[in-house]
C-alpha cells in the first residue's frame, strides 16, 4: 500500500493486517512440516541396538541395509548389513525383496529413518529401523 509516498508491506483490511495473517499461515506451514519429518511412519518398526542383536542370530528371511556413506561403512560396519548409501536406495529397490524383513541402519537413526519411510512407501512390507544407529551399537 502506498501512503503519503510511502511503501507500506502490510494491506490493511477489515480491522487487521493481512501480513500478519500471511504470517500465521507460514508458521502453521511449518509446524506442519517439521511435525510431519518427525512423525513415526506407519508401518515402520523401532527397535534399540539389543533387539537388533538377537534378530541378527536368526538371518533367515530377513535383510540388512546400512545406507551410510562407503567410507562411513568401511570404517565400521556389522558384517550382516549391505551397504546402499541413502542417496542411492531409490535405484536399488529393485535388487531388495520387499516381502522379507528389512532392517535399515545408519550413523545415528536419522538417514535409515529416511531410508524406513522410502522402503514403507514402496511396499515393502516389514521395515524396521535402529535407533540410535552405528553411534548405539557395541557389539
Amino acid at each position: 500500500m502506498i501512503e503519503n509516498g510511502l511503501i507500506y508491506p502490510y494491506t490493511y483490511l477489515g480491522g487487521t493486517y493481512m501480513g500478519t495473517w500471511i504470517n500465521v499461515v507460514l508458521i502453521i506451514l511449518l509446524i506442519y512440516f517439521v511435525a510431519a519429518k518427525m512423525l513415526p511412519t506407519k508401518g515402520v518398526e523401532h527397535i534399540t541396538p539389543d533387539e537388533l542383536k538377537e534378530k541378527l542370530k536368526q538371518t533367515k528371511d530377513r535383510q540388512f541395509i546400512d545406507v551410510r556413506t562407503p567410507a562411513e561403512y568401511r570404517a565400521r560396519n556389522i558384517r550382516q548389513f549391505k551397504n546402499i548409501p541413502l542417496h542411492q536406495l531409490a535405484d536399488q529397490l529393485h535388487e531388495l525383496d520387499g516381502e522379507k524383513e528389512t532392517i535399515v541402519i545408519c550413523q545415528s537413526g536419522m538417514r535409515s529413518n529416511q531410508a524406513a519411510k522410502i522402503l514403507a512407501k514402496n511396499g515393502f512390507k516389514r521395515v524396521v529401523n535402529v535407533r540410535g544407529g552405528m553411534n548405539a551399537w557395541n557389539g
